[in-house]
């Protein structure tokens, strides 16, 4: 009875342990773990796109042409300028930005004078500068340059007196409207911050007066500026919406 039992037994671990193994086959191999790799750092990317606002400081500098056919005026040839800007930019691609720019500078102690034969003296005090301008841009990631050019206006204050006594006069054209070009450089070294430098050619043509008849055998004179400025810009982050980004840093 005891040898019976025995190998009963033995029997029951024999098929018990082929059933595992049996077991373990069918379930085959489990594959082997793999660390899920860190995430790769995507580089911020740059783009021009988008609504702007700053200031700007710089100087007003005269045209060589500002005189009355040959009768000199008497000019503050150097000036200081402050003002403000904004606009807005588009990034065509990789390389190349377009935008539209409206600015206006507050020029200080402008006064243009000429005094003429006969006690008439004529006075210009140029309060400001203002353009609107379109703008086109070659880009490498945060730096651009650019040249722009377009509408510009003078806000004049023109007076006549007559031995110190004001008279009426009249002009051929106020010489307030005229046209703009420039360049300039510009880098983004800050999330949304952007500062330039910039120069503006400003022409405002020729004026002639037309009264009183006294001063009208003195033909045109010419008002044109240069300035040159720099500038801090803040820019909306708004290259999402407004077109694909370009650029990394």
């Amino acid at each position: 009875m005891k040898k019976f039992l025995l190998a009963t037994a033995a029997a029951a671990v024999a098929v018990a342990a082929f059933g595992a193994t049996a077991q373990a086959a069918d379930l085959g191999s489990r594959g082997y773990y793999q660390k899920t790799p860190a995430p790769v750092y995507a580089a911020p990317l740059y783009n021009w796109t988008g609504f702007y606002l700053g200031g700007h400081l710089g100087g007003v500098f005269s045209g060589s042409n500002n005189t009355f056919n040959g009768l000199a005026l008497t000019d503050s040839s150097a000036r200081f300028m402050g003002g403000v800007q904004g606009g807005y930019d588009w990034q065509l691609s990789p390389m190349w930005v377009i935008g539209l720019e409206g600015q206006y500078s507050w020029v200080g102690n402008h006064q243009l004078n000429a005094i003429f034969p006969g006690g008439y003296a004529y006075n210009n005090n140029q309060r400001g500068i203002a353009s609107i301008t379109g703008r086109v841009g070659y880009t490498w990631g945060p730096g651009l340059i650019y040249v722009k050019g377009g509408y510009a206006y003078s806000d004049n204050n023109e007076t006549v007196t007559l031995g110190g006594v004001p008279a009426g006069f009249a002009l051929s054209d106020n010489h307030s409207n005229g046209w703009t070009i420039g360049g300039g450089a510009e880098y983004m070294f800050a999330p949304n911050w952007s500062a330039k430098v910039e120069y503006q050619y400003y022409d405002f043509g020729d004026s002639r007066f037309t009264a009183p008849g006294a001063l009208a055998q003195y033909g045109s004179f010419h008002n044109d500026e240069h300035t040159v400025k720099a500038g801090l810009n803040y820019r909306f982050n708004l290259g999402n919406l407004g077109g694909p980004a370009y650029g990394r840093y």
